[in-house]
């Protein structure tokens, strides 16, 4: 504009100007008094006068100064002079961002906000100021009318580029706000290409989900995005990640298959197929339907690996991969068949991550292959990677290896993947029991480079496949050792060394098909010192069973439950009179309670002798209500672990069914290294015949609840210091073979 123009050349070699620059303001403030004096009709005076006033802070000199200077024009004069003096102010703003002086700048364009108050470019400049100034930016998105201002105009009048550069900062700043719903809603006709706002929106539901653990709110972003790419595959994919874990498995299940018949890449497939399959399994009841996924899903992991591609970087295609066996186990017990195809996967997965991020693996190996620090001149750096050292199955049971480690010998590390931001006890409680912990958010390339940074020497992931971005990490082998304990299975990933195990919860065989070394404890692979019991919710009157009645417990995820088993359940109830069944699951409320309705009544049970228990406020609580149960019913091909332990802690008798692979033998190795051989069965029969020896002899069931608490003073299983001195043995040990290979 002609305005902008006169501005500009005014402002080059103007010595009120060069002072106002160097910040002497009383001499700029000299000059243009005098320039107003000689030359009044010289508008640009006035507002620079004005500018040098409200950078010492006197505004009400400042609004005077620009009154007088508008003082004798008429209404088409007042509007150019308007214009002038904004653009004076803009000038000067943008001067004052350059040089991150935020707080003048957004004094500024509070003075521009008044004359133009619709200036919509503006008001972005005002929010990026207020969020450097860790204002209340919220409040300010209403209050400035931006809102609205975006609803009303057009879209050619807002800057796209400067709209998508201020909205994820203003997402980051006030994630949880409820105006950001509504920006984000109003920005919608403002971006014409929905895959510039898509990468926003990911970034940001993600981060709500599971950094913040916010999942509806997470869901309602989603939702718009859906609106401008109702099939986006990404965007489909993460709302059912979210619907899954606010147990909505209809939904989740739904969008899962949506996304998979919209992709051809064979990665995407693969993902979108296991998606499909964590909202059948999480539901429950839906046997037969995730059966036959489980072998397209066989089918296209196959295929994957005999075309076996290169070049798919260490992104979310590749990292999604790492965890595309998780279900098999559960389906199946088959170890050779599922470990080898989980190994061939996992060494797939880390040659695609090595070639993608070369410069970083060589730099790592190079200290492995460098290393000659010695064992006997300094502690030992262990440093432990999970996203569950938190109020987490993982969580309870690692809490005595990180209390009875022996800081003379060992200096522990954590690296936290989850929130930043939490008010989780244990968390905290693990924090404070090493020499340093990092929150790492959902994490990526530096968090291998932290750990490579701290040289750390024994690695431990505690998570497996059961967080892709473990898999990465450990695939990447940022410390010379690297070990799997406690999580889901060994993950197979080839940088991973060593999977402990203990004499029972892996055949003797099972060397044969993993990639990784197993490493057995003496006695058991997990102990601890016990549990915390809470004050009881529940009494049997309340689910009118009799008090003379015999319940019989089952409580596990909808993963575990299969017919199968479920039949056995059955069978037992129906051959024990006066019993009663209590099942506490997590799944569909609809799916899974008519899953096991249709099998009592296939077996001739009254369905009237089935009780459905939602879960409770804590664990505490949880273990406290397992008072009114006489027998827990263990699940197979997938046993329980913690809900094992719990059962045996309380005292209660348990059916346990051992297999082959490493989770349906959990209660096998637990139940040994509690005390007890009553319960373990090694065929389908003896399942049965025990649940029905447990259900008809109360003195049985009373010995072995005697003999349980009388081992709590004896038992592997309950003597955590004793574990965690085995453990540093093997720690100990694996270092000294190293150096010795090396």
């Amino acid at each position: 504009m002609l305005e902008e123009c006169n501005v500009e050349s005014f402002r080059v070699n103007n010595l009120g100007y060069e002072s106002l620059v160097k910040g002497d303001y009383s001499k700029a403030a000299n000059f243009y008094e005098q320039k107003i004096t000689t030359e009044p009709q010289i508008k640009t005076n006035y507002w620079y006068l004005g500018l040098v006033f409200l950078l010492q802070g006197q505004e009400t000199e400042a609004q005077t100064t620009w009154l007088i200077g508008m003082g004798d024009g008429e209404a088409e004069d007042i509007e150019i002079w308007t214009v002038e003096l904004n653009q004076v102010l803009e000038n000067e703003a943008q001067r004052r961002e350059t040089l991150e002086d935020y707080s003048v700048a957004w004094a500024i364009r509070q003075h521009i906000r008044e004359l133009n108050p619709s200036d919509i470019i503006n008001l972005f400049h005002v929010i990026e100021l207020s969020i450097h100034l860790k204002m209340d930016v919220g409040e300010e998105l209403t209050s400035l009318g931006l809102i609205d201002l975006l609803n009303e105009e057009p879209a050619s009048e807002v800057d796209t580029q400067q709209l998508l550069e201020l909205l994820p900062k203003i997402l980051d700043y006030i994630p949880l706000h409820p105006a950001t719903l509504t920006l984000t809603e109003a920005c919608l006709a403002h971006i014409p290409n929905p895959n510039d706002l898509i990468p926003i929106l990911l970034k940001f539901v993600y981060d709500t989900a599971y950094l913040r653990g916010q999942q509806r709110w997470a869901i309602k972003f989603i939702e718009l995005g859906l609106r401008i790419a109702p099939l986006e595959p990404e965007l489909l994919r993460a709302i059912s990640s979210f619907y899954a874990e606010i147990s909505e498995h209809t939904k989740a299940i739904e969008s899962a298959k949506l996304a998979y018949s919209l992709v051809t890449h064979l990665p995407e497939k693969i993902f979108d197929n296991h998606m499909i399959l964590r909202g059948l399994m999480s539901a429950g009841g839906y046997w037969e339907e995730a059966e036959s996924r489980i072998k397209e899903h066989k089918h296209l992991i196959e295929k994957l690996l005999e075309e076996y591609p290169t070049n798919l970087g260490s992104g979310a295609h590749i990292l999604r991969l790492y965890n595309a066996t998780f279900f098999f186990n559960y389906i199946q017990d088959k170890p050779q068949e599922n470990a080898q195809l989980r190994n061939r996967l996992s060494r797939f997965c880390q040659t695609n991550i090595e070639i993608d991020c070369a410069e970083e693996v060589e730099r790592y190996r190079q200290r492995a292959r460098s290393t000659s620090r010695q064992h006997s001149s300094k502690k030992l750096k262990i440093g432990y990677i999970s996203h569950c050292l938190r109020k987490h199955s993982v969580g309870w049971l690692a809490r005595g290896l990180f209390q009875y480690h022996n800081r003379e010998n060992f200096e522990l590390y954590a690296y936290i993947i989850g929130p930043k931001e939490t008010s989780d006890s244990l968390e905290g409680w693990y924090i404070n029991q090493v020499s340093k912990a990092y929150k790492v958010g959902l994490g990526g390339l530096e968090v291998a480079e932290q750990i490579y940074e701290d040289e750390i020497d024994i690695l431990v992931d505690l998570d497996s496949i059961t967080l892709n971005s473990t898999c990465g990490f450990m695939s990447l082998k940022p410390a010379p050792i690297q070990v799997t304990w406690l999580g889901w299975d060994a993950s197979g990933v080839p940088a991973i060394d060593y999977f402990i195990a203990d004499p029972y919860v892996l055949p003797k065989s099972a060397q044969e098909y993993y990639q990784e070394t197993i490493w057995r404890l003496p006695q058991t692979y997990i102990a601890i010192d016990g549990f915390d019991v809470g004050v009881p919710t529940l009494r049997r009157d309340q689910l009118n069973i009799p008090t003379d009645a015999v319940v019989f417990y089952s409580g596990q995820r909808g993963f575990k439950h299969n017919p199968q088993t479920a039949h056995l359940h059955m069978k037992i109830i129906k051959e024990v009179p006066n019993s009663y069944f209590i099942i506490k699951g997590w799944g569909s409320e609809e799916s899974l309670n008519r899953f096991f309705i249709d099998i009592a009544e296939q077996e001739g049970v009254n369905p009237d002798r089935l009780r459905f228990l939602p879960g409770v406020a804590t664990e505490e609580i949880h273990r406290a209500n397992l008072g009114i149960v006489d027998v827990v019913l263990d699940t197979y091909h997938y046993n329980g672990a913690t809900t094992t332990m719990e059962t045996l802690w309380m005292g209660i008798p348990l059916v346990a069914r051992v297999g082959e692979q490493f989770s349906s033998r959990n209660s096998y190795g637990m139940m040994i290294n509690a005390g007890i051989t009553e319960g373990i069965a090694w065929t389908d029969q003896e399942y049965l015949d025990w649940g029905i020896k447990l259900g008809t002899d109360e003195h049985l069931r009373q010995h072995i609840s005697w003999k349980l608490k009388k081992n709590r003073q004896t038992a592997p299983l309950w003597n955590a210091k004793q574990f965690t001195v085995e453990m540093e043995k093997a720690y100990e040990q694996m270092w000294q073979r190293y150096l010795d290979s090396h």
